[in-house]
């Protein structure tokens, strides 16, 4: 029964390494909730991961045989920090399989504690069968990330720490699960004092094997998991978390990748901090709870289990939050190929922000407008406004689901001039970026001169940046430039720019 973990979650040590990390009040997700939201900062710890308080727990116990022999770790990389952490405060030799997928900065982390890293594999299931071929060739202790009754008892101390700092229970609390070890622990903890708490486990759609487990009554292995969130991406959970979680957690929410990086958005926005994508996911499900239970009034705690992702990783990250949000969406749109369409468009769209606008000159009877525009969330903003543009005569597209559309043809919109288009020249606008920019730049040019070519995104700076190609012939240039210059917008001619010829020009240039 969960209730034989107290006595081991009170006499884990892991405060000889690990800190007591706050619980801060999220205010500004609290006034957008209409709850009380509350963040228990696992992203605070030595390794910004919770992870250290499980692997100290365990490896606390071994004998001095079993550290002078030294352990061995399969780990996507925060379990790998916290026994490298706790085999250097040990003493023991630590030697930690991680599969090739794992972010460079979690082995950086792991080497500089001073273990032996081996790359192996491209999944957790991958390493750990090579840290079990490592037990069995040398001898050493295997330290499970979360299949192990110390382990789980070191992740408890976070219940143990929330009961002790909110001030009366929790009506709900949301746990990311991986293989299941800390919300194993927590809610041993939390539903023996906190009987009426729901403890609510939180998994990426595609890495779902709690859920997968509990509709099918049995543990079961996923076919295949997604790596997006790779502190989570685990194929089957733990026989003895799936014990104490089949008794003690009350249902499981998944979430899409856009919804973890709506939730790593908002924590940064309330804490300054920037979690990892497993370290939001108990956010971005406690946020999808309050929308499908419409909960008001409630205290709901979330945990933030780590910090450490790449850098490189926060440009797509940020692509994907405003649609996580549900507050952009990205819709197709075809308009008449002829002078004054985008203008006529844009003011269709009234005052909405356009946060992307793609085109490129196909043939002489339609244009094919890739469009990224704020909505409202939460209602039928994007179905009432594709019927409006439906019912003048344009016809348009959802595709803010559409993860080709998303990952790679928004990029790739565009392409060679086809034959027949002449006179095409190329500039680079950089205007002010406000509400209504773009229109006022397109209602300046008029209808004289084709547009065929646009390209606009928006990326919440400063200056708005636009490429424009335009059909002006030779003796009109100085007019078109003597416009451009009255508009007063900062502008550049590219034409001759090589980038442009290589692979947006008419072939042959």
């Amino acid at each position: 029964m969960p209730q034989s973990y107290i006595k081991r979650i009170l006499d884990a040590r892991v405060y000889d390494v690990a800190r007591e990390t706050p619980v801060q009040e999220a205010t500004l997700m609290s006034r957008r909730l209409a709850n009380r939201v509350w963040l228990k900062r696992e992203d605070l710890q030595p390794i910004f991961s919770f992870k250290l308080r499980g692997a100290y727990c365990k490896m606390s116990r071994l004998s001095a045989d079993q550290l002078a022999r030294g352990v061995v770790a399969a780990s996507a990389g925060n379990h790998a920090q916290g026994v490298a952490m706790a085999a250097q405060k040990l003493r023991a030799r630590a030697t930690i399989v991680m599969p090739r997928t794992t972010p460079q900065i979690k082995v950086d982390a792991v080497r500089d504690r001073g273990a032996r890293v081996v790359l192996h594999g491209d999944s957790f299931e991958e390493a750990a069968a090579q840290a079990l071929r490592l037990v069995e060739e040398k001898g050493l202790t295997y330290v499970h990330p979360f299949d192990d009754k110390d382990v789980i008892a070191g992740q408890g101390t976070i219940g143990m720490e929330i009961v002790r700092q909110m001030q009366q229970p929790l009506d709900a609390l949301f746990v990311p699960v991986g293989g299941g070890g800390l919300v194993a622990g927590v809610a041993a903890y939390v539903k023996y004092v906190w009987p009426d708490t729901q403890i609510i486990g939180v998994e990426p759609e595609d890495a779902a094997c709690l859920q997968l487990a509990l509709q099918r009554g049995r543990r079961d292995t996923l076919p295949e998991v997604g790596l997006f969130a790779d502190g989570c991406a685990v194929a089957q959970i733990g026989k003895e978390p799936f014990r104490i979680i089949r008794q003690t957690v009350s249902h499981v929410i998944t979430v899409s990748t856009d919804e973890m990086c709506a939730a790593i958005k908002d924590i940064f926005e309330d804490t300054r901090s920037i979690a990892e994508p497993a370290g939001a996911l108990a956010l971005a499900g406690l946020k999808k709870y309050v929308e499908q239970s419409n909960a008001q009034d409630m205290d709901l705690l979330a945990i933030v289990s780590g910090a450490n992702t790449n850098f490189d990783r926060l440009r797509y990250i940020s692509e994907r939050t405003e649609i996580g949000e549900h507050r952009e969406a990205v819709i197709s749109v075809s308009v008449p190929e002829k002078p004054g369409s985008f203008k006529r468009f844009c003011q269709a769209l009234g005052r909405r922000n356009i946060t992307e606008f793609n085109y490129r000159y196909a043939d002489a009877a339609q244009a094919q407008i890739f469009v990224g525009l704020s909505v409202i969330p939460g209602g039928d903003d994007l179905a009432r406004l594709i019927n409006e543009l439906n019912g003048r005569g344009y016809h348009a597209e959802d595709l803010t689901n559409n993860e080709v559309a998303k990952l790679h043809i928004r990029h790739m919109v565009g392409g060679h001039a086809p034959e027949g288009l002449t006179d095409e020249r190329v500039y680079r606008v950089e205007f002010p970026e406000r509400p209504g920019a773009l229109l006022k730049f397109l209602n300046s040019l008029g209808q004289r001169w084709n547009i065929s070519m646009f390209h606009y995104r928006n990326h919440g700076a400063a200056y708005g940046r636009i490429l424009l190609g335009v059909q002006v012939p030779g003796n009109e240039q100085a007019a078109f430039e003597d416009l451009l210059g009255a508009i007063k917008y900062r502008y550049w001619e590219e034409t001759g720019n090589r980038a442009y010829q290589l692979y947006l020009g008419g072939v042959g240039t």
